[in-house]
């Protein structure tokens, strides 16, 4: 194989596909406003439905919609004559992807949609074939020129309605007010889920796992905390449990430096006063902030009147999935 062929023909494929989508920019038209208003007012499902390489992209629209607001899933058209049109209701909204209008599939099932009085919204290649005729809202999809050299593959049809129905599905989003954080509880495994919806209170430790010592615990005490509950610092407290400082590693090693004696010397000595702290209700990923802000790697975790209530470390993050 010539590798500057192969560069060339790459090179046109993605120029051909490029074109292709840049031209759909004129389509966004009436049409294109009519089709958001009706799947913006849709009380139930979107139903998209397609055949082929169609199908593979209403596949992929339906997925879009339905984790950025808009309730969608994907319907064969060829199980929808044997059974599927069941999951169309009267409150839905059928969208049909087909680059000639003209698909028997969608054609076989459009006059049961229209009885049922479902509305349609069609992205097709032709504005005068029987599908965009049928519909409530045409969305014209035309590409001048398949990337295919035979013109035969789907290829710049199917980039085409691909972009088109990413373009409906994000002004829909823009449309319904979504936000960053309703797209993260319908990601809830992904980074950007755990990172908007953990809480600091979701990975804190509590109760005896907070290493905590009185401010008059002598050194070496304060070193035997930390040690048992291994998140390398200890809160130090007053009478009321409010925190008056932390022991950490850092503080441990200066205070060996100084040859201080830690079988006599409390901890207030040694500790470092009025620490970096973090309420329990703020965001996991603003504790991992803070940390690396402050350059430190574990955090007592405050209420309001700036009594303990856990304790953090940066490992706990990393376990989460945060960072």
């Amino acid at each position: 194989m010539d590798p500057v062929a192969i560069r060339e023909i790459a090179h046109a494929v993605l120029d051909t596909e490029a074109r292709a989508v840049a031209g759909l920019k004129s389509q966004i038209n009436d049409q294109f406003i009519e089709a958001c208003r009706i799947m913006l007012a849709c009380h139930g499902r979107i139903v998209v439905l397609g055949m082929g390489k169609s199908g593979h992209i209403g596949g992929k629209l339906a997925a879009t919609l339905a984790s950025t607001g808009s309730p969608a899933f994907f319907v064969h058209p060829g199980e929808a004559s044997h059974g599927d049109l069941g999951m169309i209701t009267r409150g839905d909204v059928v969208l049909m992807l087909s680059n000639s209008g003209e698909t028997a599939e969608l054609l076989t099932i459009l006059p049961i949609i229209k009885r049922m009085r479902v509305r349609l919204v069609a992205l097709t290649g032709n504005p005068d074939s029987h599908l965009a005729r049928n519909a409530d809202a045409h969305v014209h999809v035309d590409v001048s020129q398949e990337a295919c050299p035979l013109g035969l593959a789907p290829t710049s049809s199917t980039t085409a309605a691909l972009a088109m129905g990413d373009a409906l599905a994000i002004s829909l989003l823009e449309a319904r007010g979504f936000t960053r954080e309703d797209f993260a509880r319908s990601h809830p495994a992904g980074q950007l889920g755990r990172r908007l919806l953990l809480h600091i209170s979701d990975v804190m430790h509590v109760g005896d796992d907070i290493p905590l010592v009185n401010s008059d615990t002598c050194l070496a005490d304060a070193v035997m905390e930390m040690s048992r509950k291994r998140l390398g610092m200890t809160t130090v407290v007053d009478e009321q449990r409010r925190v008056v400082g932390v022991l950490t590693d850092g503080d441990l090693r200066r205070a060996i430096d100084s040859n201080v004696d830690m079988s006599v010397a409390p901890v207030s000595d040694v500790m470092s006063p009025n620490p970096t702290s973090i309420r329990a209700e703020r965001l996991a990923v603003e504790g991992a902030e803070l940390m690396e802000r402050c350059k430190i790697t574990a955090l007592p975790v405050l209420d309001e009147g700036g009594h303990v209530v856990g304790a953090l470390n940066i490992h706990d993050l990393f376990s989460a999935g945060v960072l």
